[in-house]
């Protein structure tokens, strides 16, 4: 994480060390060459000016000169030809005393050779070279010995090259090392500034302590949410897993230990893969896996527009419904609540006007039959549906059909003991809900506005039956009025049916459509029930 104290961003780190390890690579690289160039120069150098020296030893015209005798030649012109010939500071001749017969400076001829190191060329007849310091200055020598015809060893041959000539020799080869090792580091530093740029714009601009809090807040994230997400890489290899899609998939008895496995390997009838060769996006599609049915979309994942993996996020369907099912109940209590507070302000109403008018023996009258009446639908409704929440419903139900003119009738013979699973209580309020709506929605128009309840218990099954006194539906539609979206009515309804058999088929429920007695409609639900044990 970033701190308050100074920093370089990346861009510049990389720079930085891409251009020292350039530099130190081409520092070492001078050196090291410099050295080799310097004794291969100092090397050839000495071959060279003892090649010159063997050639001279070698010459007849020398050879005569040291024998001595009648009509010794002179070999002071040859020597100086040789000399400019080759470029070299000096070619001395000299006899077994080491007395000169040629060299540069005609002034020192006939006098003893300078330095000192011509003693084991003249003692031992071999050939060598090495630095000393003679009346030219400090020169590199090479040294052979001149022999007779009958081997006899007669003299030798001196020739030198002035160590400032040599040293200039390699100054020339080393500025061209110079300027390999100037273009290098600053192609170096070109390549490391592009190469800095390059990493920086594949991270997208972010620094090192950014991208590590993005990573953070992306494993937090990832799992702090209630959905589980399983991400994939464009080889559909798993690469993201969170704590809730380990849940889910533990459930469902699979391995949970996914990641760099093949989602296809794990997740039999997962479709990632097709996502990800479609590029297409799946919303909430349904998914059964080993019986666990969840609720799940996926997406590609695009970079630049090209498909480099794919992501589903998914929840367990039966969680959803549960959800879904406490807030339909929650929005029939609602209802049922607005229902009764119409009906009471009414009533509030009507009392505040006969206190207005004084009419306080028709007032206790009136009270007194609207008490009379609520002890007695509420005590009858509380009497024969033991389960307090679906009572309450029920009440809410009676007071709204009594809002829009209509009769709800619970028939006297009904009875409804409470339920052993308390999650069938939800089921029961979305199915005699949505009944009772559609048959007060039925009689809506109809001269007599009558719809009547009937909840029997026998045997292991509940049996519900919803009777209104509307037109009826029409035998051709039967058998689509449970269809999602279809209604007779406006275009936005066409789900309370459709609702009432999705429960019926969570439940192992059934359901029948006949005409009433009052030519209305007539719907039979029948469903297994299993009740509290001492409330039957």
């Amino acid at each position: 994480m970033r701190t308050g104290k100074p920093y370089l961003n990346l861009q510049t780190k990389i720079a930085i060390l891409v251009c020292g390890v350039v530099a130190l690579a081409l520092l070492v690289t001078n050196i090291l060459i410099t050295r080799h160039i310097a004794a291969t120069v100092e090397a050839g150098i000495g071959e060279n000016a003892a090649d010159i020296a063997r050639i001279m030893a070698r010459s007849p015209l020398v050879i005569a000169s040291l024998e001595g005798g009648p009509g010794t030649p002179d070999i002071r012109a040859f020597a100086k030809r040789i000399r400019k010939a080759t470029n070299v500071e000096f070619i001395v001749v000299m006899d077994m005393n080491g007395i000169r017969k040629t060299h540069p400076n005609p002034t020192i001829i006939g006098q003893h050779f300078v330095g000192g190191d011509e003693v084991a060329v003249l003692k031992e007849g071999r050939e060598y070279t090495s630095v000393a310091k003679g009346t030219l200055g400090l020169s590199l020598r090479a040294f052979t010995p001149v022999f007779a015809a009958d081997g006899r060893q007669i003299g030798a041959v001196a020739v030198g090259i002035l160590l400032h000539d040599i040293e200039r020799e390699i100054d020339r080869a080393r500025s061209i090392i110079y300027l390999a090792v100037g273009v290098g580091l600053l192609v170096g530093v070109i390549g490391a500034l592009a190469l800095a740029a390059n990493i920086k714009k594949t991270m997208f601009g972010l620094e090192p302590f950014a991208i590590a809090r993005l990573v953070e807040e992306r494993n937090a994230t990832l799992q702090s949410v209630r959905e589980g997400i399983i991400a994939v890489d464009k080889e559909a290899r798993i690469t993201v897993v969170n704590d809730e899609a380990k849940r889910i998939l533990s459930k469902a008895g699979l391995d949970v230990d996914l990641i760099g496995r093949k989602v296809t390997e794990r997740i039999a009838n997962t479709r990632l893969q097709e996502v990800l060769e479609s590029g297409r996006v799946e919303l909430d599609q349904v998914q059964n896996i080993n019986g666990v049915e969840i609720l799940t979309n996926r997406m590609p994942i695009k970079v630049d527009g090209q498909v480099v993996g794919a992501i589903a996020t998914f929840r367990d369907k039966t969680e959803i419904r549960l959800l879904a099912e406490q807030l339909t109940g929650i929005r029939a209590y609602a209802e049922a609540l607005r229902a009764q507070t119409h009906e009471f302000m009414n009533k509030l109403h009507v009392i505040l006007g006969m206190v207005k008018m004084e009419c306080y023996d028709q007032l206790a009258a009136y009270i007194n039959s609207i008490a009379q009446a609520r002890r007695t639908e509420t005590g009858f409704v509380t009497a024969q549906i033991r389960d307090p929440v679906l009572a309450g419903f029920l009440l809410g139900k009676l007071s709204r059909a009594r809002e829009l003119g209509a009769e709800l009738v619970l028939e006297p013979s009904s009875c409804l003991p409470a339920p052993a699973d308390p999650e069938t209580v939800h089921e029961l309020i979305t199915i005699i809900g949505n009944l009772v709506d559609n048959a007060l929605d039925a009689v809506a128009n109809a001269n007599r506005k009558r719809v009547a309840l009937q909840i029997a218990y026998e045997g292991g099954e509940l049996t519900i039956a919803v009777t209104d006194s509307g037109p009826g539906i029409d035998p051709g539609v039967s058998d689509a009025v449970f269809a999602k979206g279809f209604s007779t009515k406006a275009d936005d309804r066409g789900l309370g049916l459709y609702l009432v058999k999705c429960s019926l088929d969570r439940l192992g429920g059934r359901v029948s459509l006949a005409a009433g007695d009052d030519g209305g409609a007539r719907f039979t639900i029948t469903i297994p029930y299993h009740p509290v044990e001492g409330t039957v």
